[in-house]
């Protein structure tokens, strides 16, 4: 007969089955995204790909310095319907300018800069973002969400979050 443990219990095969399902769950969820997305890199799932985020009508008291500030953090962190995906790279930041039309008596169109863009500072931009996505029948999956154009995202920087609308797709080998 077997003398029993210090502690009065031993290691069951039970016992070692559950911390042995413990141990590869935490490393599933650990190691699981990683090894996801190499994968998809080593198979060709993903590609390159081009964001063009439109942001409309923020006020900012020094948008050409958000501008700056924001080209020279370099990557963003961006979110898809709610969703963090992470942070990606800034291509370059294009600033959009806002237009007056007007009818004019005689019936002619003319369209002339917003004189109220630069007396109120407002942001306008197109962000250009570059990252990996993959084409799926619904759009293209960027960051574990389908995306397509007229999509709401959010930005998010060191000194600015901005909610934008996604006006550009592009794989690269599409």
């Amino acid at each position: 007969m077997t003398s029993p443990s210090p502690s009065g219990r031993g290691w069951s095969p039970v016992d070692i089955g559950a911390a042995a399902a413990v141990v590869l769950a935490v490393g599933g969820v650990i190691w699981g995204p990683r090894l996801s997305g190499a994968v998809a890199t080593a198979t060709g799932a993903l590609q390159p790909v081009t964001v063009m985020v439109d942001v409309r009508g923020v006020p900012a008291a020094d948008p050409a310095g958000l501008i700056r500030s924001a080209q020279a953090e370099g990557k963003v962190a961006i979110v898809i319907r709610n969703q963090p995906h992470g942070s990606v790279r800034i291509s370059r930041i294009q600033p959009l300018e806002r237009r007056l039309t007007i009818l004019t008596p005689d019936g002619r169109l003319v369209s002339t800069p917003d004189p109220n863009q630069k007396t109120f500072g407002t942001f306008d931009g197109r962000f250009v973002l570059e990252g990996q996505g993959r084409r799926s029948a619904g759009g293209v999956v960027f960051g574990n969400q389908t995306l397509k154009v007229g999509a709401p995202v959010e930005l998010e920087g060191n000194n600015y979050r901005f909610s934008g609308t996604v006006t550009d797709l592009r794989l690269q080998n599409s």
